[in-house]
This record gives structure tokens, C-alpha cells and sequence, in this order.
């Protein structure tokens, strides 16, 4: 149970102790389950790195990776920064960012968007804590769920559907490149036959308020539709097997004083320091 304390199988008259709204044959309650304000995190680890002499740079577009001589040379077509050893984490891109530095492509990255409800303020009783569905062997997400947010209100969702731009946080959002990267990729159909109820039912979902509403019903049946208004949004840098199988773990791709982070899917941001000690193992044990 990863170093878990109090884990308990909870029956319907249990759950409805912990989460009076909530309905279920069976749960397990997991007291030391929580959430994290990433964005604090990331100021907290900026500053880190910075009093121990680092330096971040944003907005550099990597476009080229080469091996000069045993010196790695990143350019973003007008400067160029040089590395003995390179550690990639870029997410939905890092499947072509491993490849500039020589890495095949033998899983790819396929963007999908997620649409999420929040509760209106006279629903917020409606969820104490977060309550998640039981997954679903068959399928490959988890399905929507709720959670309750740091800085207070409750957020349900999200679904998954095919993103047209791996940076398509917007439904009309596109981008011809992105959407023949997925659409010119074996792994995506093999994904669409095996997968296609469970893709007509996202789809259902992300076009219809009522039926994204159905679906969390089935966890708190007291919800009523307009206990519900539109949230943000996010995409999921999934990366998927030539199989259509979606890689459900942490994926690496290592060579040569190089290690690119392919997949951290959920929870990646809560375990990235758990991560990032995988990754000190592994630059150690290259």
C-alpha cells in the first residue's frame, strides 16, 4: 500500500458516515489521501535551485539536440546552451524532444483533452473529501471524480477525449502538425477500435452537461445539474504504445549521458519529488 497508514474497507452505511451524499456497495477510505498546490511548489523548487547556483530560463524552444565532441549543444534556432549531461522532462513534448537527441520514437505522445464542472457554492456540502470511482480494468482512464481544491470549492471531472493540439486547452484550439502526429499514428486507431464505447461515451460527456452530470451521479446521486458551472480544463500528455495500449506508468528513455522522462501521468505532479529521486538513481547508475 506504498507506506499508507489507516487504509479501511468501508461498506454503504460506513461511507455514508465519512461522505453522507456519497453511494456505494463498498469504499476504501484512505485518511492520508490529499492534493498539493503545484504552483507553490514549483516557487518553492525555483527558489531552491537558484540559491544553490542554478539558473532557469524560459521561453527557449528546443529545436535541435547535437553531440559535438562529447558536448551536448540545445539550441532554440537563434542561441545555443551547452550540457554535459541532459535530463528531459517536457511533457507533452517530450517524445520529440527525446528524439532530437537520438531517442526513437517508440512510444508517442497523444494529447487528450479534459474538461472539468465546478460545484456551485450551495452544492459544496454535496462532497467532503475526494471521492473517486472504482477504475475500471477495461477501460484506460479513471473516470470523472470529484475533488475538493486547496484554495477552497470542489472540482468534478475530468473527462478524456482527443485533443487537436497538444496545447489544445480550448476545444476550437488546433494545430495541423499535432493533429497529424496522432492521426498518422497506428497506436491511436489500434486505441479507437478497442476503446470505441468507452470513446463515444467521453464524447457524450464533453458535449452534454446532463450526461457529464449522469456520470457523477453514479457517486453522489443528490447532485442535481444546476449544482454544476463550467471549470478549466487541462491535456494529458499520455504517451501510447504502436499497440494502442496507453503506457500507464513512468516511462524513461536513456542513452548516452542523456535521460528523457516520457510518461509521468497522474499523480506526477503530488510524486515529483519521489520522481525526481528515481531520476538521481538513474543518471547515477548511468
Amino acid at each position: 500500500l506504498n507506506g499508507l497508514k489507516g487504509i479501511r474497507w468501508l461498506g454503504p452505511s460506513e461511507i455514508r458516515q465519512i461522505e453522507p451524499h456519497c453511494a456505494g456497495i463498498a469504499a476504501l477510505h484512505v485518511p492520508e489521501e490529499g492534493i498539493i498546490d503545484y504552483p507553490a511548489v514549483c516557487r518553492s523548487l525555483s527558489a531552491d535551485i537558484q540559491e544553490r547556483g542554478g539558473r532557469i530560463e524560459t521561453g527557449f524552444e528546443v529545436t535541435s539536440i547535437e553531440d559535438r565532441n562529447g558536448e551536448w549543444v540545445i539550441s532554440d534556432g537563434k542561441a545555443e546552451r551547452t550540457a554535459d549531461f541532459i535530463i528531459g522532462c517536457a511533457g507533452l513534448y517530450s517524445d520529440r524532444v527525446a528524439e532530437l537527441s537520438g531517442s526513437p520514437r517508440d512510444v508517442r505522445i497523444v494529447p487528450f483533452h479534459g474538461e472539468y464542472y465546478k460545484l456551485r457554492p450551495q452544492a459544496l456540502g454535496l462532497v467532503r473529501n475526494l471521492i473517486y470511482p472504482v477504475p475500471d480494468p477495461v477501460f484506460p482512464f479513471l473516470g470523472v471524480h470529484f475533488t475538493r481544491m486547496i484554495g477552497g470549492g470542489v472540482e468534478a471531472g475530468p473527462n478524456a477525449v482527443l485533443a487537436l493540439a497538444r496545447e489544445g486547452y480550448r476545444k476550437s484550439d488546433m494545430n495541423a502538425r499535432d493533429i497529424w502526429d496522432a492521426l498518422s499514428y497506428g497506436g491511436l486507431w489500434r486505441f479507437l477500435r478497442t476503446h470505441s464505447r468507452m470513446c463515444a461515451a467521453e464524447m457524450r460527456r464533453s458535449f452534454s452537461a446532463r450526461s457529464f452530470g449522469d456520470s457523477l451521479r453514479r457517486l453522489v446521486p443528490d447532485l442535481r445539474d444546476g449544482d454544476l458551472e463550467p471549470g478549466g480544463a487541462g491535456v494529458r500528455a499520455q504517451a501510447m504504445t504502436r499497440e494502442g495500449q496507453l503506457v500507464q506508468d513512468f516511462a524513461f528513455a536513456r542513452g548516452p549521458r542523456v535521460l528523457h522522462v516520457i510518461n509521468a501521468p497522474s499523480p506526477g505532479a503530488t510524486a515529483s519529488l519521489a520522481i525526481a529521486d528515481e531520476i538521481v538513481r538513474l543518471v547515477g547508475a548511468a
